[in-house]
């Protein structure tokens, strides 16, 4: 079942393979890197059907004029300017802490978890799914979530609530020895986890 799963990848890749040819081109990258108005006007026709469009082609003329008065800067120009540094400092504390949250140590070791659970052998890589395909919905339901109560509450809440989760893993994973029932408490954490991995982070 397995190479199954990972060939269906190659189906959704096929699609746009054959489907992005018939796409019209961004209507603002027609006008914006083009110059192109006329191809501009067909591709917003085509997107949004026959009308007055006018706004639309006004908003990305604006955009044009602003991004010929915005200097590109390099990457050590970046480093280097004061008016960036906490975008910066906050852009790289954000990408660190996403790839030592913990994530992959819980993809890595679930499948030894579930097995020491005493889960049938045959059930373990359907559950392996099932994390998976909550990490999906979860991202699913973050998108729903992020306009409601923004980047930075999800931000802190998804870390906040991992923190605890593998605080309450390690705790469990050390005393499966002597509790049975620790085994299905570390399954429901490592589920738990990768819920909040997909809301927050």
């Amino acid at each position: 079942l397995w190479p199954w799963l990972l060939a269906s990848s190659g189906i959704s890749a096929l699609i746009q393979l054959v489907t992005l040819p018939f796409f019209p081109d961004s209507p603002s990258y027609l006008l914006i890197q083009k110059g192109n108005e006329e191809a501009c006007r067909k591709a917003i026709r085509k997107l949004w059907g026959e009308g007055d469009h006018q706004a639309e082609i006004d908003d990305i003329l604006k955009e044009k004029g602003a991004m010929a008065s915005t200097k590109t800067l390099r990457v050590l120009e970046v480093i280097k300017e004061r008016s960036l540094r906490w975008q910066l400092y906050i852009l790289m504390t954000v990408m660190t802490t996403l790839q030592l949250c913990g994530i992959n140590a819980i993809y890595f070791y679930s499948f030894e978890v579930f097995h020491t659970a005493k889960f049938e052998e045959y059930l373990i890589p359907y559950m392996s799914l099932g994390v998976g395909l909550c990490e999906c919905l979860s991202s699913i339901l973050c998108s729903t979530l992020i306009d409601r109560f923004g980047r930075k509450v999800l931000l802190w809440g998804g870390y906040t609530l991992m923190c605890s989760v593998l605080a309450l893993l390690t705790m469990t994973l050390s005393l499966q020895h002597r509790f049975f029932w620790m085994h299905y408490f570390s399954v429901i954490l490592i589920f738990l986890f990768v819920v909040f991995y997909g809301i927050g982070p």
